[in-house]
């Protein structure tokens, strides 16, 4: 299996960019888009001078359990920038949902409650939901994180991606808000409630 097939069996479709469009941005944006990529591992992540993206992280489920997620998670938070990622709301029914976000909040991530993230699924046709989770050496606050994930979805997200699905994401002021009374639940408190 290489490395697309296993983001992609892990994945759920609407959060999966193609396979056409990741290698564009490994070759085009070669200066800031990369693939870390081991026997039990993929993952795919973007640095910026101030701050690190996740795109992708896949971790084979016979290696679980045993430090790669923390090693490689590590390796970024070595580069002493803010890390930034996006996770799907909590569900419930889905206990993968569940252990990822434990894992996150295990790393010392946050979540940005004050910041909104909606696009389109060219794969669905569906509004997705997602959530930003941020590790920060330097105590940046949600509003700088939010200028971040701006960039992010500018330079990755919505690159060429006219010319790779015939048709364009939303605007970045469509697809991401920020504002202090959202009102967002810190999913983590949430999760510790459920448990």
């Amino acid at each position: 299996m290489n490395w697309y097939e296993k983001l992609n069996e892990y994945f759920p479709i609407e959060e999966m960019k193609s396979q056409e469009h990741m290698e564009i941005l490994l070759k085009e944006k070669s200066d800031v888009y990369y693939k870390d990529e081991g026997p039990y591992h993929v993952m795919m992540y973007a640095e910026f001078n101030t701050f690190l993206f996740i795109d992708y992280l896949y971790v084979s489920a016979q290696s679980r359990g045993q430090g790669l997620g923390h090693k490689l998670l590590d390796k970024l938070k070595q580069k002493q920038k803010p890390i930034i990622l996006e996770v799907e709301p909590i569900d419930y029914e889905d206990t993968d949902s569940q252990k990822r976000l434990r894992f996150y909040h295990r790393e010392g991530f946050l979540h940005a409650q004050s910041i909104g993230f909606s696009r389109r699924s060219f794969a669905t046709n569906e509004q997705s939901q997602l959530e930003i989770l941020y590790w920060s050496p330097n105590n940046e606050d949600e509003e700088t994180i939010y200028k971040q994930m701006c960039k992010i979805y500018e330079n990755i997200h919505t690159y060429k991606d006219e010319e790779v699905y015939g048709q364009s994401y939303e605007t970045t002021e469509e697809a991401l808000t920020y504002d202090k009374d959202r009102g967002m639940d810190d999913i983590f408190v949430t999760l510790k409630d459920k448990a």
